[in-house]
């Protein structure tokens, strides 16, 4: 594939685009007792407004994959992005609970056209290492964006809770972007004359394999499939244990203010923008099996040394080496779903991961939470560190059961 202006203007955009997949819950979660008591509001209903987009993205990613499967997915993207902007910056006028979190809703289905256009923008236009560095790239966005838009939020939030809402509407001059420069792809030009119905698997004999039988078909072919959604979905898990257990941990050791709490959190997304940047380098080098049980060893000694930090110096390791591990393990878990599901079907099994990894973090504390009043918020993550243990293990002895697989007997 030749590196084409049309192709880094596509790039540069979707990077763009990518960042605010991770905004569309980060940057309102510093002004949630705002939000509380601007709309009167109890502390759990405030937080519906942080977390009714996931669930809404949950529900709404497949059929944004199938969509794209049958249209392509610029003009799916671009729909996506002016969602985005309407529902998420109607809180700007809305001061009601009930209309705000159906704009709410709106932003999630925003979100979910978003995230899997931009998966699938990347495969089309990408292969080989370039891909890679895409893929990195794009998980590098979602971590800058999850370092940057927090504090962007906290600092509009001492004006007005209202305020941060505005943000929102920088998904707007992105979706006439890419109205102007993204151009439609094969698989558009093909659903438009009636040549491609977007629903047929290559290994059947172009048979349409539609529906839950159409999926197990596939699954059942690659069995993989489902060990990059475990992956995905855990990864996720381990992520929110963060986000929502460590400033507990970091109040244990005397550092309890909002702006202290939201440098950690920067710099575990900082720490992972540069091991994505990296992304493309390191799988030319290694495997990506290499990378994500490299991954799973950062993460275990990150979560290891979280049970013992006793101090605001000690508990930066934590967080940089976890942020570390994501950046390889994001990226790696896109190209496993470019590389297993049929060509037609990309964007219907890379929605599935979108829907896999924001269950992880929506059922992170459900998981994590039972352990505080039997262990202590240090016992959250000493089951993390067990978790990723099991991850370095289970990696390794699939590798070895490869390993020996190709071997000759004699």
């Amino acid at each position: 594939m030749t590196d084409s202006s049309g192709t880094r203007v596509t790039l540069w955009i979707v990077v763009a685009a990518a960042t605010l997949t991770v905004m569309a819950g980060a940057i309102l979660g510093p002004v949630v007792p705002a939000i509380q008591d601007g709309l009167g509001v109890s502390e759990s209903a405030a937080g519906l407004i942080i977390t009714t987009h996931g669930a809404l993205i949950v529900l709404a990613s497949p059929v944004a994959g199938s969509i794209i499967d049958r249209v392509g997915p610029r003009r799916p993207f671009v729909a996506g992005l002016l969602l985005y902007a309407a529902g998420g910056s109607a809180g700007l006028v809305i001061d009601a609970f009930g209309p705000l979190l159906l704009s709410r809703a709106v932003l999630g289905v925003g979100t979910a056209f978003v995230y899997t256009g931009i998966t699938v923008l990347i495969y089309e236009r990408f292969e080989g290492q370039r891909m890679d560095r895409a893929l990195g790239l794009r998980s590098g966005a979602n971590s800058a964006g999850a370092a940057v838009w927090p504090l962007v939020g906290g600092a509009l939030g001492t004006l007005s809770w209202q305020l941060p809402f505005g943000v929102y509407l920088i998904a707007l001059p992105l979706g006439l972007l890419a109205v102007a420069l993204i151009p439609e792809s094969g698989r558009a030009a093909a659903a438009a004359d009636g040549s491609g119905d977007g629903g047929s698997d290559p290994e059947s004999g172009g048979t349409p394999a539609a529906g839950v039988a159409g999926v197990l078909a596939v699954v059942r072919r690659r069995p993989a499939l489902l060990a990059v959604y475990l992956l995905y979905f855990g990864a996720n898990a381990l992520l929110y244990s963060i986000v929502v257990f460590y400033p507990q941990l970091l109040a244990g050791v005397g550092t309890t203010s909002s702006l202290s709490i939201s440098l950690y959190l920067a710099a575990n997304g900082a720490a992972g923008g540069v091991s994505a940047a990296l992304y493309d380098r390191l799988a030319q080098r290694v495997r990506r099996h290499v990378l994500v049980i490299a991954a799973f060893a950062l993460w275990l000694g990150a979560f290891a040394t979280a049970t013992v930090a006793d101090s605001p110096l000690a508990a930066v390791p934590p967080v940089v080496g976890f942020g570390f591990g994501l950046g390889l393990v994001f990226p790696s878990a896109f190209a496993w779903i470019e590389a297993l599901a049929p060509v037609d079907r990309q964007g219907q099994f890379s929605s599935y991961l979108a829907s896999a990894g924001y269950v992880g973090q929506f059922l992170s504390p459900v998981l994590f939470g039972p352990l505080i009043p039997l262990f202590g918020v240090r016992g959250v993550f000493g089951a993390a560190a067990v978790a990723a243990g099991g991850g370095v293990l289970s990696l390794g002895a699939a590798l070895t059961r490869r390993r020996l697989r190709r071997t000759p007997h004699r």
